[in-house]
């Protein structure tokens, strides 16, 4: 029996449906306190926590605990959190799935019940990542695009028809509708949930999510409160095992003041990511309060809520409030759903009112959103902000600059350096080969894609046209998007300037931005040409949007159709020409601007619920190509180790019923030595795969070829490609190496080679495996592939100044140790250069969170440099994952305890 069961309270609906929940406010009275203060984030954690007793991790000492959060609480008390559902896209999804029949093939082994491998949460996967813009000029773009994106992945959508049958509450959405977090808010989420408890009771709860993509955090912007994690940590919440995580920290963020008429929510959205990413909220919550909230829809939050992980937070939160509602009705949901939305969220305290008290934050930063100009985010990095009157000069600087986030470290005598690309002109430094319209984070918001369009109807007015050199492409999250600018008389125009709708999916974003003509790459390559991508996307990582394009800039999606008609990324684009009219006369961007009235006067083209109705109506089963699939009916998957896409992997490899103590890491060498700012993208690319490289080695080897290799991210259920292709990115810098890319040395005889022919040479040397790195270690996605690939190349550790939350996490379940330097510490200071031998020790003793290990390592000369390191295991539950060699091992011998 729930301990809190005094404090199940009813409200009743206008239909007389009678609902309960546990009521916050009873729990006030009960304690005699006041929860006024609490940040509404720390709120939903708290109702979970009192809702979920009967769960044996949850235990009432939690709730008295969280009941006393204060703005200066311990951050290293634990509560477990067990969302309401699971959010995958296919690129985390796959491997999700793959791990989840290799778990039923691991249970069947060891003489038990495959089908005792169930989630017991709503699963939702929706195939986003894997289409590529191969065609993008002529109006069957998208047909084509669709049709390749099947073919390419036949094997893949099997498999995970296979598994939308296997599991009962695995739900799919077929290619061609969507992107996952687009359709998680205008489809999916419910902001309140409801569930039959045991004795025939309907309990109302807050929507919660986790999911396998860093921005599933864009659902706050509807104020359900959801993050991203690895691949593994989700599959582990599928199987009713809690999320362990810490007391947040909740930074405040005030937003005051009215967005300029000049300026977009993506500026907002860049300018936020600045500041916070600049004060530092990695593994924090941000909550946004102020009256900046009044004037701005959930769609005008989404851009902001979305980039929580370019800015380093868990989360960026928006709580529940009249837009929010507005939000429901105008995407379609039920009058009886917004009733409940609004009657439960009063009732728990759950509801903003402009004007009431804030509460209380850890930390607050303010944003004045009366002094914002129109910006972009780049060259290299999503945080660092660029006004677009700064954008040429900004651009020029970095040319010369020294190699690294700012700076591509050009001969300044190689300034004016041009290549021919036959019928597309000459090409110079800045143009844009690549502009594209992109993403969940911009195309959730109709203003940003009705000014898109108004923007391309007044150039073409005007007879500007978009150089042929320029890749446009139009890639929204939602089919909405498509029928509003439809209606809206606006596709014609984007169509005239190259922006026709080539998929429903990620595309650029992820790296997936397809080829470029072959005359522009020769040109390109041939004059070592530093590009530009400009994209509406989240991020601009080096080696992510496209191999050729070093200089890739984030914009609002009226700025991509500003910066392909002017075709280079150098000069001014606010007071330059953007081109020359059909008059003669030059034109420039406040001449073809939209005005806010402009966009006004036609959102309600899209603010229409019966479009959105239409548009989800039977979505899952709305694919006729997918359909056609072949259906496999068994609870078990028959891998074929002749795959080269669907793979069993070796997790389980020697798996038991007992566990074996982790012992001290000893002679053990660097496989890498990295600098700062180490994505998740390095480690682990999504994009394409490299010639020459170990995974095309591999590919070659089983009959596949180059036109066929697809992505990486494609291949991730297949774990002899993903080895392959860890730390395989283009522009990783391995200190140990002499050149860019995917190479290493191996110690002691100092041979250079690619880094998993190195870790296979170590691996037949019996030898373990450290790296070495800097300051934010793993940012970026929540690709669990970088902690897979990692524990399978034979790292058994990485010492790093410090890491970026979920691939943190993300280690730590695969059995790596993730090791900080102390405060003020780094390789540097310690006069590491990286061809030590390292000796770890305090481990065999003992594990227990964030406990100090010893750190020796003994240069060839026979030096001996010892310092200490925190081991970033953070809480209890995590000594025991690494105990048992990994998270997927913990769960799997759980299940077999219980069955």
């Amino acid at each position: 029996m729930n301990p809190f069961a005094d404090t199940l309270k009813t409200l009743k609906l206008s239909s007389g449906r009678e609902i309960h929940y546990y009521s916050l406010s009873a729990l006030e009275k009960t304690r005699n306190l006041s929860l006024a203060s609490l940040p509404f984030s720390v709120k939903i954690l708290l109702e979970s926590l009192v809702r979920m007793q009967s769960h044996p991790a949850y235990t009432p000492d939690q709730v008295e605990t969280l009941l006393k959060w204060t703005p200066e609480a311990d951050p290293n008390e634990e509560f477990p959190y067990m969302p309401s559902r699971v959010l995958l896209q296919d690129f985390t999804g796959v491997p999700c799935v793959v791990d989840l029949a290799a778990l039923r093939a691991a249970l069947k082994r060891a003489g038990h019940d495959a089908a005792d491998i169930e989630p017991q949460i709503q699963v939702d996967l929706v195939i986003d990542h894997s289409v590529q813009i191969d065609e993008f000029r002529g109006m069957d773009a998208f047909d084509k695009n669709l049709e390749k994106e099947f073919e390419r992945n036949h094997e893949r959508y099997v498999f995970l028809r296979w598994g939308q049958g296997a599991f009962k509450k695995l739900s799919v959405l077929p290619p061609g509708l969507g992107i996952c977090h687009q359709v998680n808010m205008e489809y999916l989420a419910s902001c309140v949930g409801t569930e039959t408890d045991a004795e025939g009771r309907t309990v109302a709860y807050p929507d919660t999510l986790v999911g396998t993509d860093s921005h599933t955090v864009m659902i706050n912007a509807m104020g359900v409160l959801g993050w991203g994690v690895g691949g593994i940590e989700a599959e582990a919440a599928m199987l009713g095992q809690p999320i362990p995580i810490l007391t947040p920290k909740v930074v405040g963020c005030r937003l005051v003041g009215k967005l300029p008429d000049a300026c977009t929510p993506t500026d907002i959205a860049l300018k936020a990511t600045q500041v916070l990413r600049a004060k530092g909220v990695v593994g924090s919550f941000v909550e946004y309060f102020g009256e900046g909230l009044d004037s701005m829809t959930v769609a005008d939050r989404a851009p902001i809520a979305n980039m929580a992980p370019e800015y380093g937070a868990t989360m960026g939160f928006f709580p529940i409030d009249s837009a929010t509602t507005d939000y429901l009705r105008l995407t379609g949901r039920t009058e009886e759903q917004v009733e409940l939305v609004e009657a439960y969220c009063r009732a728990q305290g759950l509801w903003r009112e402009p004007g009431m008290p804030d509460p209380a934050y850890s930390d607050v930063v303010e944003i004045n959103l009366s002094e914002l100009e129109p910006s972009v985010a780049g060259p290299k990095r999503p945080q660092d902000r660029i006004l677009v009157k700064d954008v040429g000069a900004s651009f020029h600087k970095a040319l010369t600059a020294p190699q690294g986030p700012q700076g591509f470290g050009m001969d300044s005598s190689k300034l004016d350096d041009t290549a021919e690309a036959g019928a597309h002109g000459t090409l110079k430094h800045g143009d844009v080969v690549i502009a594209s319209i992109t993403s969940c984070t911009n195309t959730s918001n109709p203003t940003l894609l009705l000014g898109a369009g108004l923007l391309a109807k007044k150039a073409l007015e005007k007879g500007l046209k978009v150089p042929s050199y320029v890749k446009t492409s139009l890639a929204p999250g939602s089919r909405v998007v498509t029928e509003y600018l439809k209606n809206a008389k606006l596709t014609p125009a984007l169509d005239a300037l190259g922006f026709r709708v080539v998929a429903y999916g990620c595309t650029t974003c992820i790296g997936n931005s397809g080829p470029l003509e072959p005359e522009i790459e020769a040109a390109i390559q041939a004059g070592d040409l530093k590009v530009a991508a400009v994209l509406s996307g989240n991020r601009n990582f080096e080696g992510r949007v496209h191999p050729l394009t070093q200089a890739n800039y984030l914009a609002s999606p009226p700025l991509v159709v500003a910066y392909a008609l002017k075709g280079n990324v150098g000069g001014d684009l606010m007071n330059d020409p953007l081109g020359t009219g059909s008059d003669g006369q030059p034109v420039y961007l406040k001449d073809i601007w939209p005005t806010r009235e402009e966009i006004l006067s036609l959102l309600t083209e899209a603010n229409d619920p019966a479009l959105y109705r239409r548009m989800y109506e039977n979505v899952v089963t709305s694919s006729p190509v997918w359909n056609k699939l072949p259906e496999i009916q068994s609870p078990t998957f028959d891998f074929d180790d002749a795959s080269t896409y669907i793979r069993e992997p070796t997790f389980f490899e020697g798996f038991g019923p007992e566990t074996s103590d982790p012992r001290d890491i000893q002679d053990a060498r660097a496989l890498l030595f990295l600098g700062d700012f180490i994505t998740t993208d390095h480690i682990s690319p999504a994009g394409a795969i490299p010639v020459p490289s170990p995974a095309q080695q591999y590919l070659n080897e089983h009959g596949v070829e180059k036109p066929d290799f697809n992505s990486f991210g494609s291949r991730r259920g297949n774990h002899e490609v993903m080895m392959r292709g860890t730390f395989a990115n283009i522009r990783i810098r391995n200190k140990l190496a002499d050149r860019e890319g995917g190479y290493t040395r191996h110690l002691p005889d100092d041979e250079q080679m690619f880094v998993y022919d190195a870790a296979m040479k170590y691996k037949d040397e019996g030898r373990d495996l450290v790296v070495v790195a800097g300051q934010l270690y793993g940012a970026g996605s929540s690709r669990d592939w970088a902690a897979k690939g990692t524990f399978l190349l034979g790292v058994k550790a990485v010492i790093a100044e410090s890491f970026e939350r979920i691939h943190r996490s993300n280690l730590v379940e695969m059995g790596v140790l993730p090791l900080e330097f102390l405060p003020g510490e780094n390789s540097e200071k310690h006069g590491l250069d990286g061809t030590e031998a390292f000796d770890i020790t305090g481990i065999s003793e003992g594990l227990a969170p964030k406990k100090r290990l010893h750190v020796k390592a003994t240069s060839a000369d026979g030096v001996e440099k010892t310092f200490e390191a925190v081991c970033r295991i953070d809480s209890a539950i995590e000594v025991e994952y690494v105990r048992h060699g990994g998270i997927l091992q913990y769960v799997l011998r759980q299940v077999m305890a219980e069955s």
